[in-house]
């Protein structure tokens, strides 16, 4: 049941071009700043968001700056990596969240379908903020004034089985940062 009203209130907000909460009515931003907030997560759950595993990394016309995923390319190398579109001097435009550190997640790419055993529908998005997105993603935010809230949580030592790819900003007192687990361990990018 949960999955048919999420999956209701997104498409709702495609249409409408809202904000979306998943996890329940209030998420975790403060009223005030609502309207800056295209996705955000509710609080308290402990929980992060996955990002998607590629055996290829994407390039092309379509490839955006911004996009994040778990680099599975060799599924015994795993990283988070975000792409900055910066590609000259030889860059590829790939940044490394990992921090040069890698993880095997040979066995939770067993669990991932591969070519062999789905077709993939590569127009198929849902798109958030717009009714419509150039952007080659499985989920595109689309706006020019509003933005991702990543799910929050106090400590990533809280949360019980982290998946790889997993994205969660820490609001700690004195330790705010953002967290991404690659499979091995965390990241941490503090400002």
């Amino acid at each position: 049941m949960k999955k048919i009203i999420s999956t209701i209130c997104m498409i709702s907000s495609v249409y409408y071009s809202s904000q979306v909460i998943i996890g329940d009515a209030v998420g975790t931003a403060p009223t005030a700043q609502k309207t800056s907030v295209l996705l955000e997560f509710a609080a308290g759950q402990n929980k992060g968001l996955i990002l998607p595993y590629v055996r290829t990394i994407p390039t092309g016309a379509a490839l955006v700056e911004g996009t994040i995923l778990l680099d599975a390319t060799d599924s015994t190398k795993a990283k988070v990596k975000y792409y900055n579109g910066v590609t000259s001097g030889g860059a590829s435009g790939w940044i490394d969240l990992s921090q040069g550190h890698e993880a095997n997640i040979t066995t939770q790419m067993t669990l991932q379908p591969t070519s062999a055993t789905v077709t993939e529908d590569t127009g198929a998005k849902v798109i958030i903020g717009a009714d419509t997105s150039s952007a080659d993603g499985v989920l595109v935010l689309e706006s020019n004034t509003k933005a991702l809230l990543l799910p929050i949580v106090n400590d990533t030592n809280n949360i019980p089985d982290p998946a790889p790819g997993m994205m969660v900003f820490i609001n700690k007192t004195g330790a705010k940062r953002l967290a991404v687990y690659n499979g091995a361990g965390w990241t941490y990018w503090k400002n």
